[in-house]
């Protein structure tokens, strides 16, 4: 019995640090969702451009493709910022260098009309750090 309860707990031991690094992981992903809210409301558009990876797909709800330079320059030209961006129940997957996030984002647009989205993001571990290099909304009633 004593050999089987030090079996487990080894077993155990060694799928901690696992669980650990995919917590780091979220964490690290959750503050450059963050960032990315920030420079959506702010139009920062040197902040975008570390978010976003080169091969970025931004597909809006309406259908509307956009590459980074478009995404960019679509939401930080005068006149379209976002007034708001809030994450609602935000779910993060990660495998190895990728995360996806699901999530419920509210966007609050400059003429103060709020798009509710149901949202997927999928972010990409770079040199330059956690990169979104898709992103999908579906609009909500």
């Amino acid at each position: 019995m004593k050999t089987a309860m030090k079996t487990a707990l080894v077993l155990l031991m060694l799928c901690v640090p696992a669980f650990a690094a995919e917590s780091a992981a979220e964490k690290e992903i959750a503050i450059a969702l963050d960032s990315w809210k920030h420079a959506m409301v702010k139009g920062d558009a040197a902040a975008l451009t570390k978010l976003y990876h080169a091969d970025l797909t931004y597909v809006h709800s309406g259908g509307k493709y956009e590459t980074k330079a478009e995404a960019i320059a679509a939401s930080t030209k005068p006149g379209s910022l976002a007034k708001a961006v809030e994450v609602h129940h935000a779910m993060t997957r990660v495998y190895g260098d990728t995360g996806i996030v699901n999530a419920k984002v509210d966007i609050t647009n400059a003429a103060g009309e709020t798009s509710h989205l149901d949202m997927l993001l999928v972010w990409l571990k770079s040199p330059a750090g956690w990169q979104l290099t898709a992103r999908h909304a579906l609009k909500l009633p």
